[in-house]
């Protein structure tokens, strides 16, 4: 099972700025949390039936729910939480933890 937070930034008023603090602060806040397997970010989105592409989307991947849980609790998951309501002044963030049970294919 693997357990997954996705952020899902839209693009911000000012994308240099947001590229700044997301690399230089962000980015290491995150990497600090316990547990964390994997930490990927993509930019080249596009949407499939309509909408909006977004500007940026993280994927943070542990091995379990409670892992996640246990990472957002620490102190390191409350600073990076903390980071995450600045990028949010930065650019509108829509986020959501999916679990995964079994590969398809």
């Amino acid at each position: 099972m693997t357990a997954r937070f996705l952020a899902l930034y839209e693009t911000p008023a000012d994308p240099e700025a947001f590229d700044r603090h997301y690399r230089e602060v962000h980015i290491p806040l995150g990497r600090r949390l316990p547990g964390l397997r994997r930490y990927t970010v993509g930019r080249e989105t596009a949407p499939v039936r309509g909408g909006a592409s977004y500007y940026l989307v993280a994927t943070l991947e542990w091995d379990s729910p409670a892992e996640l849980r246990a990472a957002f609790a620490s102190a390191e998951g409350r600073a990076t939480a903390a980071d995450a309501a600045r990028l949010a002044e930065l650019a509108p963030v829509r986020s959501m933890i999916a679990t995964f049970e079994e590969d398809v294919l």
